[in-house]
C-alpha cells in the first residue's frame, strides 16, 4: 500500500479518483503534517510555506516522490532530495495560460498607457487623447525561456501580429541559444524573462544587458527577482534608456513599501500574482497529481520530473 500525504484542501478534488493501492493521509495543520511525515511514500503538500516543506522532507524517511504544483522549485531543498533519491515533479505548464495572459496584459498596459487611463477615471477626467499609442502588431519580442509558459506567450502574441523569437538551451528553428541572445538584444522592442531560477540564471540581466537593449524597449520579468540586478534596472529606467518595466517578481518579496520600484510611473509591479490568477489552478494540479499517482503505483515513469542537475 502506498501512503500518500496530501493537504486536506485538495480532498474534494481527489477523493473518488485515487487509484487502488493508495492510502491517503490527509493533513489539516503543520503539526499534523510533521506527525504523519514518517509514514509518507508520496507527498503533495500545496499550499505550504517553504520552511515547513523543508522540515517535512527532513522527517519523511520513506519518501520516494514529492509533488510540487509550482513551476519553480528553487524554494525546495533540492540537494537533499537528490541525495536521498527522491523524485520531484513540478507544475510546469499548469500556470502557462494565466502567466501568458498577465504578460500580454502587461504589454498592453504599457503600450496603451493604461495606468494613465485608470488614473484619469479616478479623477473623473475625460482624456482628449490616448496616453499610449504603441501597437503589438509588427513589434519584435524576445522571450528568454521559451518553455511551456514562454511558448504560450509566444502563441498569443503571434495572434496579435508580433514577431516573436524564443531563447532556449536547445534552440529550434528560428530560436536563439543561450550563448546567442545577448548579442541580439538591440533588435527587440520587448524582452520577456521567463527562465527557471538556477545558478545559471542568477543576475543574468544586469547593466550590460539593459544597456544593450534598444532605447525605449520594455522589459518584463515573470521568472524570479534574482534573475535581474534591480539596481541596474532602476538605473536603466531612470536614465530613460528603457521605456518601462513590468515586474511580476521582485527581490525581496513582498517588496518593501519604501522600495523605489513602487514610485516609478513607468514600472509596473504585479506582486507575483500571474500564476495564481486563475480559478482552475488546483483542479489542474489535482488532475496532474492523480495521473502521476497512477503511474507511481504501476511502477511507470512520472511526468514532469525535475532534473536536479538543471534545477527544473
Amino acid at each position: 500500500m502506498t501512503a500518500a500525504l496530501i493537504n486536506a484542501r485538495s480532498r474534494p478534488l481527489l477523493e473518488g479518483g485515487l487509484p487502488e493501492g493508495v492510502e491517503p493521509l490527509w493533513f489539516e495543520s503543520h503539526d499534523q503534517l510533521l506527525e504523519l511525515a514518517p509514514r509518507a511514500d508520496v507527498a503533495w503538500l500545496d499550499p505550504i510555506p517553504p520552511a515547513v516543506a523543508g522540515e517535512f522532507i527532513a522527517r519523511a524517511g520513506k519518501l520516494a516522490w514529492y509533488n510540487a504544483m509550482s513551476s519553480g522549485v528553487d524554494w525546495l531543498p533540492l540537494k537533499l532530495l537528490a541525495e536521498r533519491g527522491i523524485r520531484l515533479t513540478n507544475g510546469a505548464g499548469i500556470h502557462a495560460q494565466s502567466v501568458a495572459e498577465y504578460a500580454v496584459m502587461g504589454m498592453l498596459t504599457v503600450a496603451k498607457g493604461w495606468r494613465d487611463v485608470v488614473r484619469a477615471q479616478d479623477r473623473h477626467e475625460w482624456l482628449m487623447g490616448p496616453p499610449g499609442k504603441r501597437e503589438l502588431l509588427d513589434s519584435k519580442v524576445l522571450i528568454v525561456g521559451a518553455g511551456e509558459i514562454g511558448g504560450r506567450i509566444a502563441e498569443i502574441l503571434r495572434a496579435f501580429g508580433a514577431e516573436v523569437t524564443g531563447v532556449r538551451r536547445s534552440p529550434g528553428p528560428g530560436e536563439l541559444g543561450t550563448g546567442e541572445w545577448r548579442a541580439k538584444l538591440g533588435g527587440f522592442d520587448w524582452v520577456i524573462a521567463i527562465v527557471p531560477s538556477t545558478p545559471d540564471t542568477l543576475r543574468m540581466f544586469g547593466a550590460t544587458e539593459f544597456s544593450a537593449m534598444k532605447r525605449g524597449a520594455v522589459f518584463l520579468n515573470f521568472a524570479r527577482g534574482t534573475v535581474i540586478e534591480q539596481d541596474a534596472l532602476l538605473a536603466a529606467i531612470d536614465s530613460g534608456h528603457l521605456g518601462a518595466a513590468f515586474l511580476d517578481v521582485t527581490e525581496p518579496e513582498p517588496l518593501p513599501a519604501d522600495h523605489p520600484l513602487w514610485s516609478r510611473d513607468n514600472v509596473h509591479v504585479s506582486m507575483h500574482l500571474s500564476g495564481r490568477a486563475q480559478d482552475a489552478l488546483f483542479e489542474r494540479g489535482a488532475a496532474r497529481f492523480l495521473a502521476n499517482l497512477g503511474r507511481f503505483v504501476r511502477g511507470e515513469s512520472l511526468a514532469h520530473v525535475v532534473d536536479f542537475s538543471l534545477g527544473y
